[in-house]
């Protein structure tokens, strides 16, 4: 069964507030973006992750949103008008194998794999499926009484009727649920339903609506109540409260690294992943890095997780000619596994000749990518060795690197 998911991210949360769009917003060291992204795109039962964004965002992603190792595949595209049209514009570019798709609000960053697993697997047996929470409160439906005009009274009084709410009935609270997303769909059910809502003048607050307008049955998950849809600024304390519980305080592992080659005729000279113009080349196994080798020692170090040599060595083919920015992802992938992630790294290149300053931009956009950090948090910086020893000769290259990994919260 191949299964799509749908991260709703196209809202601008003008009941938010703020300059910018509020799944932007960090919770801890994350925004609430890149967690939910994250729980779908990582989770074994999805396989590939469409990403609704406001337009005007399309243009230049956040780095986590690109596609990296270990991860299924993410796409962005533009959202639309009403929730149900962002909808329709990632459904129209899901894979022709699709069977299933989950839809998910990029507001409730807590959603737990499990209850990801739950809802696809509702929705494979029975068409549609939602997460929702049993009401806990007793429930009453209200109504603003009508009130004939009165002569003479004051505009405090008409103010104050006006704004008066009055009890209609008592709702068994065992029959309210209060629907989340996760939401999941049989391609062929949320197809139907989509098409109905582009024709229905009326907003859907949900998937399901759509799905329910349509006829069909939707069945209901039991969901979680830490998966709590951010909405206002007062719910951002809540949500930092939950990314502390229960984890420990986060932490920060320093870690160095170091590299030199010699320079020869006839290589190509690679340096953070850029090719940069010269008559010479780094000489090495792979394609001689420096940078990437020596963030990617610097990284391992950090981690305790011994250095380049050990997990890529000269001496296994598989990495002969090969890209260091792949090895540098294939360390991020094994310090992601003990729990880390990165912080920021700073690298110094020592090189006589040629001047890398007008590829040092690229170098950090390609370093950061690797990393899956934006390029705020790379620092790239060139330096001569003025003449000494076989650096300064402009026989050799070196770089030196360090890296501050963090736990995750």
């Amino acid at each position: 069964m191949h299964v799509t998911a749908i991260i709703a991210a196209g809202g601008r949360g003008q009941r938010f507030g703020g300059t910018q769009p509020k799944q932007l917003r960090a919770i801890g060291s994350r925004t609430m973006l890149e967690r939910s992204v994250e729980a779908f795109a990582a989770h074994p039962r999805v396989d590939d992750t469409i990403v609704v964004l406001p337009p005007e965002m399309l243009a230049s992603p956040p780095a986590y949103l690109r596609d990296r190792p270990g991860v299924g595949p993410i796409r962005c595209v533009a959202g639309g008008a009403r929730r149900q049209d962002s909808v329709a514009n990632a459904f129209r570019v899901i894979s022709d194998a699709t069977d299933v798709i989950v839809i998910h609000d990029a507001a409730r960053p807590f959603v737990s794999a499990d209850l990801i697993s739950r809802t696809i697997a509702a929705a494979a047996e029975s068409g549609a499926a939602l997460a929702a929470v049993q009401a806990t409160d007793t429930v009453k439906l209200a109504r603003r009484p009508l009130r004939s005009p009165r002569s003479g009274g004051s505009d405090e009084s008409s103010d104050a009727a006006s704004s008066e709410i009055i009890v209609e009935s008592t709702i068994p609270r065992e029959t309210i649920y209060l629907a989340q997303t996760p939401q999941a769909f049989r391609r062929d059910v949320l197809a139907a339903a989509l098409a109905a809502g582009a024709r229905d003048e009326r907003e859907a607050t949900d998937e399901a609506a759509l799905v329910e307008r349509a006829g069909h049955a939707v069945r209901l998950v039991e969901g979680e109540r830490s998966n709590i849809k951010i909405t206002v600024p007062d719910d951002l304390r809540s949500a930092d409260a939950l990314a502390r519980d229960g984890k420990p305080a986060r932490t920060g592992r320093a870690g160095t690294g170091y590299d030199l080659h010699r320079l020869v005729e006839g290589r190509a000279l690679i340096l953070g992943g850029v090719a940069i113009p010269s008559d010479r080349g780094a000489l090495g196994h792979s394609d001689a890095d420096v940078v990437c080798h020596a963030v990617t020692d610097a990284i391992l170090g950090a981690s305790c997780l011994g250095d380049i040599g050990r997990h890529f060595p000269d001496s296994d083919p598989r990495w002969k000619d090969a890209s260091s920015l792949d090895l540098l992802q294939r360390a991020v992938d094994l310090v992601a596994a003990d729990g880390l992630e990165i912080g920021n790294v700073d690298v110094t290149v020592i090189l006589e000749r040629p001047k890398i300053a007008p590829h040092i931009q690229a170098m950090r956009e390609a370093v950061a990518r690797a990393l899956g950090v934006d390029v705020s948090r790379v620092s790239i910086k060139g330096k001569t060795n003025e003449g000494v020893d076989a650096i300064g000769r402009g026989e050799a290259i070196a770089a030196h690197a360090v890296a501050l990994l963090r736990s995750r919260a």
